[in-house]
């Protein structure tokens, strides 16, 4: 099940962070070419940006679904969606052919892959931590979990090799050639996906359901009760943050800064290799320290390093910046690894797809989806200088510790629990469970 849930997050996650190095390389180029090469830079990102702004809304799409209907067969639909967009955006004609039509379905199709990375993750999480141990659900979500770095490992691959063709080759079609591999990509997942069981949760939830002469709507209940969601979102905003500043839009500016392209490649590829190893490990140590204390441990190391990351960048070394963005990614990695279990163990089964969605997109929205941007213009308002960068890693990991702080421990909660949602601490430091 964890490595059926890995493949097709890998997929994913291919499809989805491919766009966002391409928006840093070409789309600027190539759908805004009557901008300037920084204001076509920037709403390059803005179209990235939108993805990031469809992701909650898949994962309400989904997580209603999904909680209504069952994890598996909404994991089909949201693979076959994001597959086909991909898939066109290897096809789509550029400015130059079409011209404002262009930009305008390259954003609609960055919508629709929004939509369907919105609803992956809440799903391939349920389906393992749904069958695991309630003493080693971090352990084999650790191994789905590792869906975001082989997605982007792989990606970074298929861009690294296509930059190696010459530049006009590389402009005119060789950017394509990623996008299009989409689809052979979709029919292996679309072949594991559909070979999997429904999670046995889920079927006991939906079986005492039936007793009931109207289902109430998840995402209602949820808003009846907000500050599990919005703890779930705040927990979130730290790693999301400090991904889009060390993967996306380190592109961007460290070749602005006189780097060689190869050389940032180079250097990403090491840095997401990074997690391949502490992913897991950390997703593990979570089921023995709990869920609080590893994720405190990375936002509290990252609001310490935000200043030297950006010196170490700042440079002008490749082995100097390669160093950085990789301590960077080992802290990245302990705040993001717990959250698939914590979130999951943050809500009850009626309303957990939707939860759990809501509370990981939302923060992936807030966290990521407008950081490019943002970083991107403060640097330029600024003269290039790297402070507004240390600022924006140190003040999302700020926003982390908060709500971490905020959070009971929820590691070996029963997920049978059909209650709406718990994991908040009173003002005391109760959970909602005890103060109700």
């Amino acid at each position: 099940m964890a490595l059926s849930s890995l493949l097709g997050t890998v997929i994913e996650y291919y499809d989805f962070l491919l766009y966002s190095t391409m928006a840093a390389l070409v789309f600027g180029k190539l759908y805004f070419p009557a901008l300037t090469p920084g204001v076509s830079t920037v709403a390059a990102f803005g179209t990235l940006a939108a993805g990031y702004v469809a992701r909650p809304l898949g994962g309400l799409l989904f997580g209603h679904f999904g909680d209504r209907l069952g994890r598996k067969s909404m994991l089909v639909v949201t693979m076959m969606l994001m597959g086909g967009a991909s898939f066109l955006i290897g096809v789509l004609p550029t400015y130059d052919k079409i011209g404002f039509a262009a930009p305008v379905l390259l954003v609609l199709l960055r919508i629709v892959q929004g939509v369907a990375v919105g609803g992956e993750y809440g799903g391939a999480a349920l389906m393992v931590i749904e069958h695991a141990d309630s003493r080693r659900r971090g352990a084999w979500v650790g191994i789905m979990q590792l869906g975001s770095p082989f997605g982007f490992l792989l990606s970074t691959a298929a861009v690294t090799l296509v930059t190696l063709l010459p530049s006009e080759a590389f402009l005119s079609w060789g950017w394509r050639v990623p996008f299009l591999l989409s689809a052979v990509l979709l029919m292996i997942g679309l072949y594991v996906r559909l070979s999997v069981v429904e999670s046995p949760v889920f079927r006991e939830a939906a079986a005492a359901a039936e007793s009931q002469a109207q289902p109430k709507v998840p995402a209602l209940q949820l808003l009846r009760q907000p500050r599990a969601l919005v703890l779930a979102c705040a927990a979130g905003i730290g790693p999301f943050a400090l991904t889009a500043l060390t993967s996306s839009h380190i592109i961007a500016y460290a070749t602005g800064l006189g780097y060689q392209m190869s050389d940032v490649m180079r250097a990403l590829l090491f840095t997401v290799s990074v997690s391949i190893v502490c992913i897991p490990l950390f997703s593990a140590l979570s089921d023995r320290f709990g869920r609080r204390r590893v994720v405190m441990v990375g936002a509290v190391g990252t609001v310490l390093f935000a200043f030297p990351l950006y010196a170490m960048v700042d440079s002008g070394s490749v082995v100097v910046m390669t160093a950085g963005l990789m301590i960077a990614q080992v802290l990245q990695n302990l705040m993001y690894s717990p959250l698939a279990p914590m979130l999951s163990e943050m809500f009850g089964t009626r309303v957990r797809y939707t939860g759990v969605s809501l509370g990981y997109q939302l923060a992936s929205l807030l966290g990521a989806g407008f950081t490019p941007l943002i970083a991107t213009s403060l640097v330029a308002a600024t003269g290039g200088s790297s402070l507004p960068l240390t600022a924006i890693a140190a003040l999302s990991a700020a926003i982390t510790i908060v709500s971490i702080w905020l959070i009971a421990e929820t590691r070996g909660r029963d997920l049978t629990d059909d209650g709406p949602a718990v994991a908040g601490r009173s003002d005391s430091g109760a959970t909602l469970e005890e103060t109700r």
